[in-house]
């Protein structure tokens, strides 16, 4: 699928026209109450001359080819955003700037990371994705409103890494919350240990845990991926106030990392505790056998001193031998008992 947008003032349709050089938007020239105008482009149908993003999802080969035509570049495949060497995530080609980053997305109703590659190129950015990461289409919503839309390709990048990195937020927010429920009902004196709960509990501390390790590799990406373009504004005539956003906006991932970092302690404390309250109740089932035995040992030695049936026993002529007997096994398994009780072992 391949849509473009434009940037139109608002109340403004945009309209395209086929060399796309000529129609690319002043950095310089700021449109007032700017927003972004959606066309999803069909077969065959090619790409306006004044679209600033690009965005391919789950690009057909002709797709592809149409954005290489138009832009002059060459796409990377979806092989190629699975690598992790640097060198291959963040480059120059072409007059192009090549940036890959790794973001949360929800495969199944399970989390999982996928990548995608923005390219700029002049004044156009091409965004090349095979997923639907939650932060593209609340971008979207925000910059179709009135004012809501960056004039450049760098303003619409920066903007789709803010709503990435706001999205993220949301998610470390409410892992955190569930980390707290579950610290709350881990260590509540009230609740009665049970072996499905500490399963359960285990579980949801192991998902938390991956979540937050993807958040943490998805931040580490957009932090290499903004230091990158913050690098080739160098000696350039970028806007000052881009500059000074995107280093806003590195701050607000390192404090992001660091809160990471904190919620993976807490996970780790409390799977580290929950394992703990498992061995404890496996020693307190041990210390029960093991109180058992010794309360039964003895009266069972005594019964079968007496179930030997041996010919000279004089206890078995004797009339008060069975209940003597009887009262001797009782005191040999209360009184190990007591014992235990009153050394609190118990």
């Amino acid at each position: 699928m391949l849509i473009v947008y434009s940037v139109a003032p608002a109340g403004v349709q945009p309209r395209g026209g086929n060399n796309h050089a000529d129609a690319e938007v002043s950095a310089d020239t700021p449109l007032t109450g700017s927003r972004l105008v959606r066309h999803q482009l069909e077969p065959g149908e090619p790409i306006p001359a004044d679209a600033l993003w690009i965005d391919l999802v789950q690009p057909t080969r002709s797709e592809e080819r149409l954005v290489e035509q138009t832009l002059n570049i060459e796409m990377p495949t979806q092989e190629d955003m699975d690598d992790i060497e640097a060198s291959e995530l963040l480059y120059h080609e072409n007059g192009a700037r090549y940036i890959t980053v790794k973001l949360i997305v929800a495969v199944d109703d399970e989390p999982d990371m996928a990548g995608v590659t923005f390219v700029l190129k002049g004044n156009t950015l091409a965004t090349v994705r095979y997923d639907e990461p939650r932060a593209f289409p609340m971008y979207v919503t925000r910059a179709s409103r009135a004012g809501g839309a960056g004039t450049t390709a760098d303003a619409i990048f920066h903007g789709l890494i803010e709503t990435v990195i706001d999205r993220t937020a949301e998610l470390l927010q409410a892992t955190a919350e569930q980390i707290n429920a579950l610290s709350r009902s881990v260590f509540d004196p009230k609740s009665k240990a049970a072996s499905i709960a500490h399963q359960q509990t285990l579980r949801s501390l192991g998902s938390a845990g991956t979540l937050i390790a993807m958040s943490r590799e998805s931040l580490a990406s957009l932090e290499r991926a903004l230091l990158f373009i913050t690098a080739s504004y160098r000696g350039t005539g970028a806007a000052g106030d881009l500059r000074k956003d995107i280093r806003s906006t590195l701050r607000d991932i390192q404090s992001l990392e660091e809160y990471a970092n904190f919620q993976s302690g807490k996970v780790q404390f409390l799977l580290d505790a929950t394992l703990g309250l498992v061995n404890l109740e496996q020693n307190n089932i041990i210390k029960l056998f093991s109180v058992m035995s010794v309360v039964f040992m003895p009266p069972t030695l005594i019964a079968s001193i007496y179930g030997m049936n041996f010919q000279d026993m004089p206890e078995l002529g004797w009339d008060f031998g069975y209940p003597v007997a009887i009262i001797v096994m009782i005191m040999a398994a209360v009184t190990p008992y007591f014992f235990f009780r009153w050394k609190g072992w118990l």
